[in-house]
């Protein structure tokens, strides 16, 4: 037989897999037309729209049961979003109103309801929110298939799934959290992107899949052997005996590394020449605290706060805001947390925080601190809640998207106007809170030395840096190719912040992916980085790596690098650092 590799795709964990392949080449729904019924049989489409709702409620009731305790942390999460937006107007209560207004079939309103919440959700430029438009594909379709059907199979397929990979167009998060804990060795998905369910329940699972292989159930057979590789994002079939020979090996190795790994959970992140490194976590939901501390993220570098405002009508006001960081707070029992303030934009109309109609490129409107200080009735709650937040423990704000002096200087008067309220109100806060910006725009790079002059720290926001820098959507397919970090732009943009931690002018960090992914780990160590915050899943990967590097020879190779950008790709001696 001959080695058939039948892609490339996005990749969750650096692990590799080997088994079988589970083809779910399931029919896809029947195309929806409009239809209506007579007002005479409206209640009962009401009556079958209820029922399917029912069904599909206890359907993932019954998921949420069957995942066993002490799972990792956030995972019953997916499932428990799914039931609250079964129970959410925005979804419901929209598809009865249609079927008693346009005497809708219960089908193609529950389909136009879809659709509109679906829009709302593409025109999102937070890579992480606009792929929120998963939970909206997966309810309904959950409630579409108890429509067309409802006496459905047993849902998840029963037997033995050990060692079995899956195969299939997209799986919901449902399915997903069963099949893993039926022991599936890994995941190949056709759909999703770096920041779509199947990504995030992969690395929270830490199971290897590889997403985005375009035609996969068709090429793929149930019954043939397949290699998932985590590292290089490949998924290989027709396996010679060699190549599965080298990937046995590989993956016993890699096994091994990652149960020594284990034993550098409370060593400190030191490097062979003795240079401390602080390696922080990034947080998406107060339930992913337990997993940054078992793991001894030494803080929080970023902590996201737009959970708040999704899938609501109303604003969440200063005590809801204070519950929730108070209690993230306490959890972290003393290590310092830094919160981010809303970084949600008009465009997301789906959320509390809409205030305008969308604009022509969301990415470049009113979004983030723009939208706060032209809507101060958003951010001042939040603001209130941050700074009280503080008396309960070490906590630090950081302000998303800053481009001139000007949003630095209007925002550090409304801080400062703030904090006077509070002492005038008699509530505790601290007032030495360290006020930091992120770096995520060219423009804001570029001036960083005069921002760094007037905040406490700042925070460099890869994801969007590169994004901005390159004038590319990761998320779309068609460009998405050309997102590279290691473009020489984005590497000079990223050395000219760092060196404005270097000469002392402020602290500097890093909270974007690249500061999780180990292939530049050595690279910003030996630019003079010396805070990482990252997916605590990436902390003992990055730990090992930081303690078998010396700082002194990675700032020369360093030095090179950049001395040599213009006439050699800086990937191949990225690549020269690493070994």
């Amino acid at each position: 037989m001959t080695l058939a590799c039948l892609g490339i795709g996005i990749t969750t964990t650096r692990a590799i897999a080997i088994g079988e392949a589970l083809v779910l080449d399931r029919e896809q729904r029947p195309i929806l037309s409009r239809r209506t019924v007579s007002e005479a049989h409206v209640d009962a489409e009401l009556a079958r729209l209820s029922k399917a709702v029912a069904a599909a409620h206890r359907a993932m009731k019954d998921i949420r049961h069957r995942i066993p305790r002490g799972m990792a942390s956030g995972i019953a999460e997916f499932i428990d979003t799914h039931l609250l937006m079964l129970e959410d107007a925005a979804l419901v209560d929209a598809c009865r109103q249609s079927i008693r207004e346009h005497f809708y079939t219960a089908e193609w309103a529950l389909q136009c309801q879809r659709d509109r919440l679906v829009e709302t959700f593409d025109l999102m430029d937070d890579p992480y929110l606009k792929t929120r438009r998963d939970d909206i594909e997966h309810v309904v379709q959950q409630i579409q298939g108890f429509l067309l059907d409802p006496s459905p199979p047993e849902f998840p397929a029963t037997g033995d799934l050990r060692g079995r990979v899956i195969v299939a167009r997209d799986l919901t998060p449902a399915e997903a959290i069963d099949f893993h804990y039926r022991g599936v060795a890994a995941f190949v998905s056709e759909s999703g992107g770096p920041m779509s369910h199947m990504a995030i329940l992969a690395r929270s699972l830490n199971i290897p899949a590889v997403i985005g292989v375009p035609s996969a159930t068709r090429y793929l057979v149930s019954g043939e052997l397949l290699i998932v590789d985590g590292q290089t994002g490949m998924v290989l079939a027709d396996i010679d005996e060699s190549t599965l020979r080298h990937y046995r090996h590989h993956q016993q190795l890699l096994a091994t590394r990652h149960i020594e790994r284990r034993r550098l959970i409370g060593e400190p992140a030191v490097t062979r020449d003795g240079v401390a490194i602080e390696l922080q976590a990034n947080l998406e939901l107060p339930e992913d605290v337990a997993t940054a501390r078992a793991l001894g993220a030494s803080g929080i570098g970023l902590y996201r706060t737009e959970f708040l405002y999704m899938n609501r009508e109303d604003l969440p006001d200063e005590e809801e805001h204070l519950a929730v960081y108070t209690s993230v707070i306490r959890g972290l029992d003393g290590i310092p947390i830094t919160i981010r303030t809303l970084d949600l934009g008009a465009d997301k109309q789906g959320s509390a925080a809409s205030r305008a109609p969308p604009t022509g490129n969301p990415a470049l409107g009113l979004r983030a601190i723009r939208l706060c200080l032209k809507e101060p009735a958003i951010f001042r709650p939040q603001l209130r809640a941050i700074l009280r937040a503080s008396a309960v423990g070490p906590v630090r704000l950081m302000l998303p998207m800053i481009t001139s002096m000007h949003e630095v200087e209007t925002i550090l008067f409304m801080i400062a106007q703030t904090k006077d309220e509070l002492q005038r109100d008699g509530l505790a806060f601290d007032p030495e809170i360290p006020i930091g910006g992120m770096i995520e725009i060219p423009a804001a790079a570029l001036t960083a030395a005069a921002i760094a002059k007037r905040l406490d720290f700042l925070s460099i926001g890869t994801n969007d840096l590169i994004q901005y820098t390159l004038a590319i959507d990761r998320l779309d397919d068609a460009v998405s190719y050309l997102y590279d970090p290691a473009h020489p732009a984005v590497l000079t943009l990223i050395r000219q912040v760092i060196d404005i931690g270097n000469k002392g002018l402020t602290s500097v960090s890093m909270c974007g992916e690249m500061a999780g992914d180990p292939r530049f780990t050595r690279l910003l160590l030996g630019l003079g980085l010396r805070t990482f915050s990252m997916q605590p899943g990436s902390l003992l990967e990055i730990k090992e790596i930081v303690r078998d590097s010396d700082t002194r020879r990675l700032a020369e190779q360093a030095t090179e690098l950049f001395d040599r950008i213009e006439d050699t790709d800086p990937r191949a001696l990225i690549e020269q650092m690493n070994h």
